[in-house]
């Protein structure tokens, strides 16, 4: 059985770090080996502030940008949200895409990798694994988080992770895949 992921860029700020650190992401996705994997980047949608007149669970998008997110979030079996914190929280962007839908989450696995200063985006991640769960996917309880990031960014622009993070991204990637594993027949039931 066949297992997508889609790594979602969750910030859209200019200069933001998000495509270097979810490169990393998906590049050990890929050498995970368990499932196909997309590097979706929220940017490249420009979904505004919730615009569809209709409730999402209605899936009546009336937007081609709203179309658009809905057949990419819908063709993934699981996901994995590649976020900053921002006040402590996740980033408006991410929380906007997230709720501009619904069905299209439903029964599907989904982990965090967080980034920030010293917690490295656990209070982030936090809040947004209860979202997560209040959209009806499996929120896996590991989360990444990638203190001080900044510092792991060489000059050519690519993450160079720790042996820790890699180690904590592969143990997400395989809880990730059994709970992937487990609710696709769900889904199809």
């Amino acid at each position: 059985m066949s297992l997508k992921l889609n790594v979602i860029i969750g910030s859209t700020r200019p200069g933001r770090a998000g495509p270097v650190v979810a490169a990393w992401v998906a590049e050990q996705a890929r050498s995970h080996g368990k499932f196909e994997v997309e590097l979706v980047d929220l940017a490249d949608f420009h979904l505004p502030l919730l615009d569809e007149p209709a409730h999402p669970r209605q899936q009546n998008y009336q937007h081609e940008h709203t179309k658009r997110w809905s057949a990419s979030v819908a063709s993934a079996d699981a996901y994995l949200f590649v976020t900053p914190e921002y006040d402590y929280f996740p980033n408006a962007a991410l929380i906007n895409a997230l709720q501009a839908l619904s069905l299209e989450w439903s029964m599907k696995a989904a982990a965090v990798v967080s980034y920030g200063g010293i917690s490295g985006g656990l209070r982030a991640a936090q809040e947004l694994r209860q979202l997560i769960a209040n959209l009806d996917m499996m929120a896996i309880p590991q989360t990444v988080p990638l203190p001080f990031f900044g510092k792991f960014i060489n000059d050519e622009q690519v993450f160079v992770p720790t042996e820790p993070m890699i180690e904590g991204l592969n143990g997400a990637l395989t809880q990730l895949d059994k709970w992937a594993t487990a609710l696709k027949p769900a889904r199809q039931g």
